[in-house]
């Protein structure tokens, strides 16, 4: 196979029922920041807000994360704002990928607006694909991507759960692990 030396902006998801699909985005933006590119990070579930590690490290670096969510949707008292929310946070990142501001892009947790049907998967890929700037890699994570975005995106990984300590011990979210 003749290797080609082609350049372009990733589309690349991280999905799946095992641990580790933020994680490994954090990785890319970290990676991206050492080598002084520009590097953001919207996460669409957890709480506005919030100051997990990811959020305290980040801007300690100078690293846009902007939480927009209310949190885990299953503990949602109001479906009605979290889904609101859901359609505001996307609104956020077209302006994010509009103003090309950001060289490597995180969507945290975007798998599940797309997934629960909050937005329309099919308005979603033909707006990435009229609009992504051709050099931005684009990073989205979350379970139960649906089939559509695995098809756009050039590069998926799954991740699979073979053991958990929540499943198997008992044991709650660590601090600096799972937050």
């Amino acid at each position: 196979m003749e290797r080609k030396k082609n350049k372009k902006g990733l589309v690349i998801v991280n999905t799946g029922k095992g641990k580790g699909k933020t994680t490994a985005a954090l990785g890319i933006v970290m990676r991206a920041w050492g080598r002084n590119m520009h590097v953001g990070m919207l996460q669409f579930i957890k709480n506005k807000g919030a100051k997990f590690g990811e959020i305290r490290a980040a801007e300690k670096m100078g690293v846009n994360i902007i939480p927009l969510g209310d949190g885990w949707t299953s503990n949602s008292s109001d479906m009605e704002e979290t889904i609101a929310l859901a359609k505001e946070g996307w609104e956020k990142a077209k302006e994010c990928i509009c103003t090309n501001q950001y060289e490597i892009l995180v969507l945290d947790e975007f798998t599940y607006p797309l997934a629960y049907g909050w937005l329309d998967m099919d308005e979603v890929l033909a707006w990435l694909i009229e609009n992504k700037p051709p050099m931005m890699h684009l990073v989205i994570t979350g379970r139960d991507a649906p089939e559509a975005l695995l098809a756009y995106a050039d590069l998926v990984t799954e991740m699979k759960m073979i053991k958990h300590p929540y499943r198997e011990q008992g044991i709650k979210a660590q601090p600096g692990i799972e937050f």
